[in-house]
């Protein structure tokens, strides 16, 4: 098989923050996989075949590329940030697990992206210093009890933490609940940051006590860093010490 597929992130949104090695799959690939928006990233050009679908079509996307690549074309799946969190490089080894057995000898490759959390850490200084975790709050492949217990555990054990996916349109209560739920497990002075549209004309940074947090300060283009006990602020910076506790 001649063929081969890259699974690659794009970074958070400014251009200057993709990798040379994803630029050189990108402009190599025959085609271009997935979702609507992080396909209109890529420029078209003549012999590139741009392939842009729905976001919950994750694994009829993933088999799309490897039968591309199974007939020896050259296909990059793109997914925003990077492709191994929240994203599309799972969801092509699902559909190599169950695939044809021929597939497991495809060029398959991974290619590393900066992740939303870590860029809007960036932005706003060091809040991801010490442990931390990353979850998704949605509840669309998962149960909502789940990112409720996942949720409170992290907070129990004192971990900064990274929320993907907070608020969207069909489940704006569910961000409320978190809100609650960390009331509940931190002090009101807590350390909670929302990064929306990181590294875009329209980004837009706050830090604020968790006591003085509301739903409405996110969507699903924030990316919301709560800190740990020890995270504070110093000026316009919000950084975690790596000392211990």
């Amino acid at each position: 098989m001649t063929g081969s597929l890259k699974i690659v992130g794009l970074g958070p949104g400014s251009a200057d923050l993709l990798t040379p090695e994803v630029v050189a799959a990108v402009d190599n690939a025959t085609d271009v996989l997935g979702y609507v928006p992080y396909v209109a990233r890529v420029a078209p050009r003549p012999g590139l075949t741009l392939h842009p679908s729905d976001n919950r079509v994750e694994l009829d996307r993933a088999n799309h590329a490897l039968q591309i690549a199974a007939s020896g074309g050259h296909s990059v799946l793109v997914s925003s940030g990077d492709p191994g969190v929240f994203a599309m490089a799972s969801a092509v080894f699902e559909a190599l697990e169950h695939g044809p057995a021929e597939w497991l000898k495809l060029d398959v490759q991974v290619l590393p992206g900066i992740t939303a959390m870590l860029a809007a850490a960036a932005r706003l200084g060091a809040p991801l210093g010490h442990d931390f975790c990353a979850i998704n709050l949605s509840d669309n492949l998962k149960p909502w009890e789940l990112v409720e217990r996942r949720v409170r555990l992290a907070a129990e054990a004192d971990f900064a933490m990274a929320f993907y996916n907070p608020r969207s349109a069909s489940r704006p209560h569910q961000f409320a609940r978190i809100l609650e739920l960390l009331s509940e497990c931190c002090e009101p002075e807590r350390l909670i940051s929302f990064a929306r549209a990181v590294t875009t004309p329209e980004e837009r940074l706050a830090t604020v006590a968790l006591a003085d947090a509301t739903p409405d300060m996110a969507d699903m283009r924030t990316v919301v860093l709560v800190g740990n006990s020890a995270t504070r602020r110093i000026g316009r910076w919000v950084y975690t010490p790596r000392s211990a506790l």
